[in-house]
């Protein structure tokens, strides 16, 4: 059992108050997920220049002299900003590839949440009221993002372990529920080339996603082809760059409900993580169909 919310802003005047509204929602589902939780928040574009978020079980160690060995390593100038166990390094767009690929030579104890244009990942081991704490949620600003509380049930708590996960270009998912053919399929997509780093089967289902886009499908057409060649039970929320969706498996025994109004759509496992948002009580509240897909773009 595990809590899933997801806030899709229409309207541009809410984007500062973006991550106060997604910690509300996230605190709310605890009780479904106390061991880790995380956040993907979507940020607006800033011209010619990407980032990644990082994320160290030693900070102080790993990103002291970061920023020296990547201009050493790459001749490549980068901004780190951190964030507890967590930083943001920007470069521009084209350095990215390189500065990740001499990130992993510099500092092999460092692991990537995320990479792309907009996208910042934290989470972390513990509860989500904690974890909001330490990463300043609330503060955050942006046009959507997507959060989750973890129950482990089959892999560690760690937070590897923890989601959202990312598997391409600012790309994320959240899940709730259980894959039963992640075995098989995580060995195919490593031999397609896809980077898997855990044994999570919600990796393996933002791995499939990605690899499906990467061959030309849309974020819709792959959560479509989800519905055959993923087994099991589950309810996926998805961010792109500027996107954000939701499928549920053709049985559907995970809780899912959404609510949209002319400033924005959200979704929560249970309606009490949608109860504090402006206008809720005009909203269109519904739950969504089981082997549908909902899709909302900028």
């Amino acid at each position: 059992m595990c809590g899933i919310v997801g806030l899709f802003l229409k309207d541009k005047k809410l984007e500062p108050e973006l991550g106060n509204m997604l910690t509300d929602m996230l605190i709310t589902m605890t009780n479904r997920g106390p061991d880790s939780a995380g956040i993907a928040i979507y940020g607006n574009d800033a011209d010619d220049n990407s980032k990644l978020t990082v994320q160290s079980d030693n900070p102080a160690k790993d990103f002291k002299g970061l920023k020296k060995a990547i201009k050493k390593a790459t001749g490549i100038k980068v901004s780190l900003t951190k964030k507890d166990t967590h930083a943001i390094l920007k470069m521009p767009t084209k350095d990215l590839d390189k500065v990740r690929t001499a990130l992993k030579k510099t500092r092999p104890d460092i692991r990537v949440m995320s990479a792309g244009d907009t996208i910042e990942i934290y989470k972390e081991v513990g509860l989500p009221e904690d974890v909001a704490k330490r990463f300043d949620l609330r503060s955050m600003t942006g046009t959507h993002g997507i959060g989750h509380t973890r129950m482990a049930t089959e892999s560690a708590v760690t937070t590897l372990g923890a989601h959202p996960f990312s598997t391409g270009t600012d790309q994320c998912l959240v899940h709730n529920g259980s894959l039963s053919n992640h075995n098989s399929l995580r060995r195919k997509l490593r031999r397609a080339g896809v980077v898997i780093e855990t044994e999570n089967d919600t990796e393996v289902g933002a791995a499939y996603l990605t690899w499906k886009m990467q061959h030309g499908s849309t974020l819709g057409e792959a959560l479509e082809s989800s519905l055959e060649d993923l087994d099991g039970f589950f309810t996926f929320v998805v961010g792109t760059k500027d996107g954000f969706g939701v499928v549920r498996d053709p049985i559907a025994c995970k809780p899912a409900v959404m609510a949209e109004t002319d400033q924005y759509v959200a979704f929560g496992s249970e309606y009490r993580a949608l109860v504090n948002l402006p206008g809720i009580e005009d909203a269109h509240v519904w739950e969504p169909e089981p082997a549908t897909v909902y899709f909302w773009k900028h």
